[in-house]
């Protein structure tokens, strides 16, 4: 699958607005994380791009998300190693997340949520604004943004990144895309 016709799918599937934000800012995390390395881009940024390509389906049992949107995916005949990444993202299914990718996308995916909250706390709300000794404070403060799970977050080192680096790659990733994301 190319990447406008991924985009075209989230657009039919999700009507959400700022969940297409938040697969808008995974993707492009993901593609900062395949360059730094050295993984295959286009498949590494096409996972983030589609990963909650079912949410809209699933939101009331989060039990049946990224199953039913990797089988959504495998119909489609998005290549296996990005469905199986997209079916183990959620940590409600504990599937082993054995290949870079499937570890890059269950770390990106929370990590984009404490960016996007940091900035909107930030007196300036908005990402160009933020550095990482700003998110790294964010981080240690268990009540701020909940939804982001830390250790899901700290499982990037799984990648050999420490959470700075993560941090750092993942905010220039996000800035990056500031225009498309609204912040």
């Amino acid at each position: 699958m190319e990447r406008e016709e991924a985009y075209r799918l989230v657009k039919e599937k999700v009507k959400n607005k700022n969940l297409v934000k938040h697969m808008l800012a995974v993707e492009a995390v993901m593609r900062r994380l395949a360059e730094e390395l050295g993984e295959d881009v286009d498949s590494w940024s096409l996972a983030g791009l589609l990963h909650d390509v079912d949410y809209d389906s699933t939101a009331d049992s989060p039990e049946r998300h990224s199953q039913v949107g990797a089988t959504m995916l495998e119909e489609r005949g998005v290549t296996p190693h990005i469905v199986d990444a997209v079916r183990a993202h959620n940590p409600h299914h504990g599937l082993p997340r054995v290949t870079p990718l499937s570890k890059a996308l269950f770390a990106a995916d929370p990590v984009t949520g404490l960016i996007v909250a940091a900035a909107l706390i930030h007196p300036e709300k908005n990402l160009s604004a933020l550095d990482v000794e700003f998110l790294l404070n964010r981080f240690q403060e268990k009540h701020f943004a909940r939804g982001a799970n830390r250790e899901q977050i700290m499982s990037c080192r799984e990648l050999g990144l420490p959470l700075e680096e993560f941090l750092r790659l993942s905010l220039e990733a996000m800035q990056e895309e500031a225009d498309n994301l609204g912040l």
